[in-house]
């Protein structure tokens, strides 16, 4: 088997270079024939590597970085009808799609064993227009917040940077007319900020959305309908204590397959994709279920699980997915 690990050497103040041996090593004693291709400034770098690497046979990609390398990774291999297995090594500022699937973010080299352990997992992955996203799709104030930072403060604060740019926008917060449609209602009015959300992992916050269900082929979508600076800290407060902000008057929240975005007031509607700039709106969102296999942590994701019938209906479908690629090999 092969593996191709695509990093960003930029990311987590330089540490992959630094233990980019020690993780080679690790997937080489899982059997991988593996190597590595450190990302370029150039557009869609890792991207473009992925799909190469997909195409020339690769059975394994590993994004080594941010959810941007992760968005990278994934736009680059998503429409291909033979998508290698994905592992992730995260080395960015919030990391929430690997938040969302238990893997280790205080050591590199944990994650790269999680990775070794093969325990695959069907993700859905969501189609933006004609781009892909694995965790969440954002629009309206506040959601730029990702690719307004700059790179060197993102590198040497943290998520401290979001927060400090988040609080200078605050004030500058006005309604947006917007027409949402999505699977069994529409909403035509005024917002200040929509999520479309595949976990409930999102800018550090673990309950955006508590009962979700990966792999369910459903966006969780929230609508933010009021631009009033202290019922949007009221809403962020409900977030942090346990996800009440789903019961708020001025969320609008539903499951749903597919989600439709326009403005209809001319003003302009940013869209961010897991992190990055997505294009603006009119966007049409879909999920295309169990689209690509993750690695995530097993026992630690199962823990997560509420119900023991869920609990175990996960782990008979891991094993499942075990037997058969132990078949393959």
């Amino acid at each position: 088997m092969k593996a191709r690990v695509i990093y960003n050497p930029s990311a987590g103040r330089e540490q992959l270079k630094r233990n980019m041996i020690d993780i080679l090593q690790i997937l080489e004693e899982a059997g991988y024939e593996a190597s590595a291709f450190a990302t370029t400034p150039e557009p869609k770098s890792a991207a473009k590597e992925a799909r190469r690497a997909a195409i020339s046979g690769f059975d394994l990609i590993v994004a080594a970085g941010g959810d941007g390398t992760v968005n990278e990774v994934i736009n680059g291999i998503a429409d291909l009808e033979k998508r290698p297995t994905v592992g992730i090594i995260p080395a960015g500022t919030t990391n929430d799609y690997a938040r969302a699937l238990k893997i280790p973010r205080a050591s590199l080299l944990d994650a790269a064993r999680v990775i070794a352990a093969g325990h695959e997992i069907p993700m859905d992955i969501g189609r933006a227009n004609q781009q892909y996203f694995v965790n969440i799709a954002a629009g309206g104030y506040l959601t730029d917040l990702t690719y307004e930072v700059p790179t060197k403060l993102k590198t040497a604060f943290g998520y401290l940077a979001y927060l400090v740019k988040g609080a200078e926008k605050l004030p500058n917060i006005k309604p947006i007319h917007m027409h949402i449609e999505y699977e069994g209602g529409v909403y035509d009015g005024k917002a200040s900020m929509f999520f479309v959300a595949m976990t409930n992992s999102t800018g550090g916050f673990e309950m955006l959305d508590p009962d979700i269900v990966l792999g369910d082929g459903k966006f969780s979508l929230f609508v933010v309908k009021t631009a009033n600076i202290f019922e949007i800290l009221q809403i962020i407060g409900s977030v942090l204590n346990g996800g009440k902000h789903i019961g708020h008057s001025q969320v609008l929240y539903a499951k749903t397959n597919f989600v439709k975005v326009e403005s209809k007031d001319n003003q302009r509607i940013m869209i961010n994709l897991d992190g990055e700039y997505g294009g603006d709106e009119p966007t049409t969102f879909v999920n295309l279920q169990q689209h690509i296999k993750i690695i995530g942590n097993r026992y630690d994701y199962a823990e997560a699980i509420d119900s023991q019938a869920e609990r175990e209906a996960f782990m008979d479908m891991m094993d499942d997915l075990q037997a058969e690629k132990d078949k393959t090999e």
